[in-house]
């Protein structure tokens, strides 16, 4: 059996009404998935699945940290994801998405697997700029050394021989037409 097995929700015998579910997003979760820019992660999420006649409304509730790679300096950090997402699902002839909160599946399925729909709010809550916060007193807490080689490049101001003679040749065509 699939470790993602744990996310499928069977709801063909579900009663008309509201469903709690809890599921808890570790490192197994992450690792399920291919070309996956998290591996690490601790996350909770609550689920509240209303079943009606012709749909299901589902309420995701997602609190924790993923581990992920700093855009600064490369090293690993702990962010905090934190956020509601929602989907609703409705019945027709076969599978396809309407919008981004809206999805229909065939009439026959008889349970759904909500798997790679918290794989995609998590990324979602993630934020663009994934950066080491801040300490207490507002210093970056990215790794030094890696910073500091990349500010030592910055300032140095060596230029390439290639360039340098392509400029002068540039220069020298716009005095030619002057």
């Amino acid at each position: 059996m699939s470790y993602l097995q744990n996310y499928v929700i069977p709801f063909s015998g579900l009663k008309p009404g509201a469903h709690q579910y809890d599921f808890e997003v570790d490192d197994r979760f992450f690792e399920s998935f291919e070309d996956q820019e998290i591996s690490q992660g601790d996350i909770h999420v609550d689920l509240m699945l209303e079943k009606q006649e012709r749909m299901l409304v589902l309420e995701f509730d997602i609190k924790g940290k993923v581990n992920i790679m700093c855009d600064r300096c490369l090293d690993l950090y702990d962010q905090p994801v934190s956020g509601k997402e929602r989907l609703i699902v409705k019945f027709g002839e076969d599978y396809h998405e309407e919008s981004e909160e809206v999805i229909v599946i065939p009439e026959s399925e008889h349970q759904l697997d909500v798997s790679h729909y918290i794989y995609e709010f998590i990324h979602l809550l993630m934020p663009l700029k994934r950066v080491h916060p801040n300490d207490e007193e507002g210093i970056s807490s990215c790794n030094l050394d890696i910073t500091g080689r990349m500010e030592a490049h910055e300032n140095d101001k060596s230029t390439d021989p290639r360039w340098d003679a392509l400029k002068n040749l540039q220069t020298q065509m716009k005095n030619n037409h002057e």
